[in-house]
């Protein structure tokens, strides 16, 4: 029996039974998180269907003494871009053959044709521009995934900026569209680098990048893998212990 009003959000049939393209813009804190968990996701998928994952990772960032201990780098990496480092170091480990640009997207690598989009950045202008590269054509995503953090908290969600799923349900919201005041750019934006790990540690919790990644790593494989999804995203705190469930869109 086919669930009804929003219980369910199934993967279209023209993400199914081939690999799958996805674009991960953002290797620091959730970035980086996401990219190791992609490379299990992908040993899974190959394990387990017909189907496995093709992931460019786009960064213009580079390590600094301040990303280590957070961020999975380590003393040697420093000064190297992270997007390469992170990528190499996965398909060394994988023999995968997943394609890394050290550039700053949506300008240093190209969206249309990627089957889904996931953002980890820092900044709303930084969501902003891949909104606005995302347009409405054929070539469009069918998925953008964002996820965002502060100290303590954070959240992921996933939407869809094209019409390219499912007839028979809703399309489900980006996250421009989910959080309408990151389309206000009068707004300020705290993006400034921390100078030292302590800083770091400061700013943000140890392991909220590896909590809010393991959450969105487990919605997509229910997504990828298993073929649905009965929530979209979810709140985290950390120090509430809590994790609330973003609800799909009502159906009617």
């Amino acid at each position: 029996m086919q669930p009804i009003n929003g219980d369910r959000h199934y993967l279209p049939a023209m993400l199914q039974d081939r690999p799958i393209s996805i674009l991960l813009v953002g290797c620091g804190g959730n970035g980086a998180q996401m990219l190791m968990g992609l490379a299990s996701l992908d040993t899974a998928l190959r394990a387990t269907s017909s189907r496995s994952l093709q992931v460019t990772t786009v960064d213009d960032d580079v390590v600094t003494e301040a990303n280590l201990g957070r961020q999975p780098f380590f003393g040697c990496d420093v000064g190297n871009s992270k997007s390469r480092t992170l990528t190499e170091r996965i398909n060394l480990a994988h023999g995968l053959a997943w394609n890394a640009v050290h550039g700053r997207a949506p300008a240093a690598a190209r969206i249309e044709g990627v089957d889904i989009l996931i953002s980890c950045v820092d900044t709303a202008s930084a969501r902003r521009a891949l909104g606005a590269a995302l347009g409405d054509g054929s070539g469009t995503p069918a998925y953008w995934m964002d996820l965002g953090n502060r100290a303590g908290d954070g959240q992921f969600l996933i939407g869809c900026p094209s019409r390219a799923n499912n007839k028979h349900q809703q399309r489900l919201p980006t996250v421009l569209e989910y959080f309408p005041e990151l389309a206000d750019d009068s707004l300020p934006e705290d993006n400034a680098p921390s100078c030292s790990v302590a800083e770091a540690l400061e700013r943000q919790s140890l392991f909220i990048n590896r909590v809010i990644a393991s959450h969105a790593l487990a919605l997509l494989f229910d997504l990828l893998g298993r073929g649905s999804i009965g929530h979209a995203g979810a709140f985290i705190n950390l120090a509430s212990g809590q994790a609330v469930p973003i609800p799909l869109p009502h159906v009617e």
